[in-house]
């Protein structure tokens, strides 16, 4: 193999496909980066074993081939490099990748590519064919619900159902639940239901941020893996084995109260909130407080902390229906109001012990469920 590419661009590719490499695996090579040449781009490739990312680059291929190098040494010395012209040059016999820009010559020891896990071929045909700024908002509205928590993995992912012209996305992980629909501009040839873990949606949120306009998903048939392809990046993620819980059960279908307060404001009183609620399990109390005609009602959101102190702060809102007292965990809260992207959000609450769910005023298309925590007195 013998290529050469610009810094820049070979930097910004590692940096995409490092995310999938394993920090620590029983197998080397799973620690490096495939590189090779491929129809004459070169491409950079990282797994490990659940979730695989590729990245193509512009490149000029004088010698084919192909070899896995350390991953953390080949970035760290790629982003020391000058702006220039990086020339690589790999010698088959002792599989050293010679890596010379400017007045800088390294040689790094690889692994030979055969041992390198196989990946998709090429040749794919896409399921589906989806907006890429929509998927985008879509991911970054719903993954952030999902669990952290091994002890359940269906609850890690993300519910993706596609029925007719529909698309959902859904997560959940016990205390909160995020529910995104969309319409399809091409329905899919039938229906599609799969868990896709919430880290292989969120690194796909990230490496499609350069101007994409498409990503071509395809569900291979008894694979168990989902693909997603963009013009110049691959994600290939292994799919959750479960029962993902019937989240549609969950959702409250009535309301006693419903109130209406500006996103921004909301925002900056749960950010203050949390600044005490941190020793108190992340516990605020919105005090939910309708007023005359003529005058607005109040959400008053406070947490308090006995090493601490206190903190209340009061957002006028305009509210529909009777006065309410209910606690929050207002990390929750704050998770949420960073994805709405409307000047104002609804909070329907019932009861102190029962979920609250807030919506973006405006929009059909997204909710949020978010279970009450105890009201301590």
């Amino acid at each position: 193999m013998k290529v050469s590419c610009l810094q820049e661009n070979l930097s910004r590719g590692l940096n995409i496909v490092a995310r999938a490499v394993a920090p620590r695996s029983t197998l080397p090579v799973l620690g490096n980066i495939l590189v090779a040449t491929d129809s004459g781009r070169l491409r950079l490739s990282a797994t490990n074993l659940e979730l695989g990312i590729t990245c193509w680059i512009g490149a000029k291929i004088e010698e084919e081939g192909a070899t896995t190098v350390p991953a953390r040494t080949f970035a760290d010395l790629v982003s020391a490099l000058p702006n220039d012209k990086v020339n690589m040059q790999l010698t088959v016999r002792t599989q050293t990748l010679n890596v010379r820009c400017g007045q800088s010559n390294n040689d790094i020891k690889c692994i030979d590519a055969q041992e390198f896990p196989p990946l998709p071929p090429a040749d794919l045909e896409a399921d589906l064919v989806l907006n890429a700024a929509d998927l985008r908002e879509m991911i970054n509205q719903v993954a952030f619900a999902a669990s952290g928590d091994d002890a359940r993995p269906v609850l890690t992912g993300v519910l993706l159902e596609i029925d007719a012209g529909e698309m959902t996305l859904a997560a959940a992980d016990g205390f909160r639940l995020s529910v995104r629909t969309a319409h399809l501009s091409t329905p899919a040839a039938g229906p599609i239901r799969a868990i896709v873990p919430a880290r292989a949606l969120a690194e796909l949120a990230r490496v499609s941020q350069d101007g994409e306009e498409t990503v071509a998903m395809s569900l291979p048939t008894g694979r168990g893996q989902v693909i997603f392809r963009t013009k110049n990046v691959e994600v290939v993620s292994q799919l959750i084995d479960g029962t993902f819980p019937d989240y549609r059960g969950i959702i409250p279908t009535s309301f006693t109260t419903r109130s209406v307060l500006p996103t921004l404001s909301f925002l900056k009183a749960c950010k203050a909130a949390d600044i005490f609620a941190r020793e108190a399990a992340h516990s605020a109390r919105l005090r939910i407080t309708p007023r005359g005609e003529l005058e607005p009602g109040t959400v008053e959101v406070s947490a308090t902390a006995a090493q601490t102190g206190s903190n209340e702060t009061v957002v006028d809102a305009t509210i529909e229906g009777s006065p309410i007292e209910i606690a929050f965990n207002v990390r929750y809260l704050l998770d949420v109001l960073g994805v709405v992207d409307t000047p104002n959000v609804a909070l329907e609450t019932t009861a102190a012990s029962a979920p609250g769910v807030i919506r973006p005023v405006g929009r059909e298309d997204f909710l949020h469920v978010i279970m009450p925590m105890h009201l301590g007195r």
